[in-house]
């Protein structure tokens, strides 16, 4: 019970602290020149590059187990997840620029809707009718909660002021199929090989996401790495958020 109670608040502490420094690094105004954080792909990495070291930390310090035999098939799954991983999480982050943030964490509460239907649709799985109606209580009363915290909150802050436009909308709705996608395969990832944990998948899929994502930024036609270390050598504020950023989603 005392584990059950620990790892409960530690998602809430660590997931909590990730969300506000999400918000933090993706909206706020660094130095005298006042510009943001804009390079998704960096911060993507780096949050892979730690997720990825906690992982292998936890199975071979704290559970003291062997990593997995890697082989091929598993190559290709985990580089399948790792592949949807980093193409939904740019959409969220892109999407922070045309409505509020709010608004993204209420359609972030209707997550168990797109898992079930990327489940049904890319792995035929079926469900039983009570767990649809859960889901259903579930997201409807998320959304309300949300929904009446927001009204009673409008005005209060600078972030809510920004416009909540049809784009904006669009791209979150483009996160959460993806991310519907990435659950649905990880399910299935679990369903074909019982020997994978969620830490071994955990340390993997990152490894796989740090690897895709450095092909990317390596690419001499893309300045996004220089740039985000320039911008992070003449603004060393922005490394102290990114840093405390990574550290809390991997810990979550």
């Amino acid at each position: 019970m005392l584990d059950f109670i620990v790892c409960v608040g530690g998602i809430y502490v660590f997931f909590l602290s990730w969300s506000t420094l999400q918000e933090r690094v993706t909206s706020a105004e660094y130095g005298e020149d006042r510009k943001r954080f804009q390079f998704t792909i960096v911060l993507n990495t780096l949050q892979a590059v730690v997720a990825s070291v906690v992982g292998y930390f936890y199975i071979r310090v704290v559970q003291r187990k062997p990593m997995l035999h890697m082989s091929a098939h598993r190559w290709k799954r985990f580089f399948q997840v790792a592949f949807l991983s980093s193409t939904g999480s740019p959409f969220g982050y892109m999407a922070l620029r045309y409505i509020n943030y709010p608004t993204v964490t209420l359609a972030k509460t209707c997550k168990m809707v797109p898992v079930m239907a990327m489940n049904k649709l890319l792995y035929r799985r079926h469900y039983p009718t009570y767990k649809y109606a859960v889901v259903a209580m579930v997201t409807a009363g998320v959304s309300a909660f949300m929904l009446f915290k927001n009204n009673t909150k409008a005005g209060t802050s600078s972030l809510e002021a920004v416009e909540n436009s049809f784009y904006g909308l669009f791209l979150v709705l483009i996160n959460l199929a993806i991310d519907g996608a990435v659950n649905s395969t990880q399910d299935q990832v679990f369903a074909e090989d019982p020997e994978i944990s969620g830490q071994h998948m955990m340390c993997m899929m990152n490894v796989c996401s740090t690897l895709l994502m450095f092909v990317w930024l390596l690419n001499p036609f893309n300045p996004e790495l220089g740039s985000a270390f320039s911008f992070l050598y003449t603004h060393p504020r922005a490394m102290i958020d990114i840093g405390m950023f990574a550290f809390c989603g991997a810990m979550g």
